[in-house]
């Protein structure tokens, strides 16, 4: 059995001691497979840079290890280890130019210098930047920089490639060609890019798997659609997308399980959201996009328009529930879809039991 490109057991990171310490990771476990674009997602101050820096070998775990390929890397310094990293400062040298930037790597490697200028043009074709070897990296726009430094990264064939938020510079239609470029180079290299970012757009684009993490511990790991479709937790399911929280108790349990809303209305749950017993309070997760606005009187839960928003290419209504709780429904603008609703107008929020999830906290 082919071993994993990098497995954490039991990470911990602590910096500072006593009243002063602070706790980045706490017994962080994880394993990144061969090949896998994985993405570390959380908010600021998660631990998602701290581990990305333990598995570069930019700090030492304060428990713990980390391995590649089922070696151990602990003890050992970043240029030692076969992985790269690509910094959201991009570090190119500004006095050196776009190909000299490129070889910077190979030539610390002692490789020859006829390889050298071989793999430099390998790379610039790679990131579509033939013809741009000459130039200094002030004279290459924000997107043309990162390149480079990817270029840089891949040159030296690592068997990792760790991205720090390499794409928050960038202005927002160019960070998004970069969130298909990054995964095109991916998979066309084989190498295992682990990616760190707090953008839930750019996780759910371009990963195979990613985790979710909060306060130093990872909540949840899955493919980008378990995470968004089936969240376990609150946070993830808050984290990822825009979600509908609804508090109920369980009134029957099993295949036919029911939840009785705060609100007074009722929702059939399917049996994964239902796994619970009779009587148990419940937090209950809809996506916007998931509900259906019907008449008023149909069965489901009345509510009331409040404000609604026009997107373009798609309409957002925000509700209110009986016992006031809001509630968002997200509609598609396609032919003959877009409701025509005033604010105050009465309506009813119908929700399948497959687009209801059931959160453990």
């Amino acid at each position: 059995m082919q071993a994993p490109a990098i497995e954490a057991r039991g990470l911990s990171k602590t910096f500072g001691a006593g009243q002063d310490a602070v706790h980045a990771l706490d017994d962080v476990s994880l394993t990144i497979r061969e090949n896998e674009f994985f993405t570390l997602l959380g908010p600021s101050g998660c631990g998602k840079t701290t581990l990305l820096r333990l598995i570069g070998g930019f700090e030492q775990p304060s428990a713990g290890d980390v391995f590649l390929r089922g070696q151990p890397l602990t003890g050992l310094p970043p240029f030692k280890r076969p992985i790269n990293t690509v910094f959201q400062s991009y570090a190119l040298f500004p006095h050196l130019t776009v190909g000299q930037n490129i070889a910077f790597g190979l030539e610390m490697l002692g490789r020859p210098k006829e390889e050298r200028a071989a793999r430099v043009e390998q790379m610039l074709a790679l990131v579509k930047l033939q013809g741009y070897a000459n130039r200094k990296p002030a004279q290459l726009s924000g997107g043309q920089q990162q390149r480079v430094a990817l270029a840089r990264a891949l040159a030296s064939q690592p068997k990792v490639l760790l991205l720090d938020e390499p794409l928050s510079a960038l202005d927002l239609k160019l960070r998004k060609e970069m969130q298909i470029e990054l995964k095109r180079l991916q998979t066309e290299t084989g190498i295992t890019f682990v990616f760190v970012t707090h953008d839930q757009e750019e996780a759910l684009t371009m990963s195979d798997r990613l985790a979710v993490m909060e306060a130093g511990q990872i909540l949840q790991i899955g493919s980008p659609t378990e995470i968004y479709e089936h969240p376990q937790r609150r946070f993830v399911a808050d984290f990822i997308g825009e979600t509908n929280f609804l508090e109920a108790r369980i009134e029957a349990a099993g295949s036919g399980a029911v939840a009785r809303l705060a609100c007074g209305g009722a929702l059939a749950l399917n049996g994964h959201a239902g796994a619970a017993a009779s009587g148990e309070p419940v937090t209950l997760a809809v996506r916007p996009e998931r509900a259906v606005i019907a008449a008023a009187g149909a069965e489901g839960l009345p509510a009331k328009v409040g404000a609604v928003v026009y997107l373009g290419t798609d309409t957002t209504y925000h509700l209110t529930l009986a016992d006031g709780t809001p509630f968002v429904v997200r509609t598609q603008n396609s032919a003959g879809a877009r409701l025509d609703l005033a604010s105050g107008a009465a309506v009813t929020v119908q929700i399948a039991p497959a687009a209801i999830q059931r959160l453990a906290d």
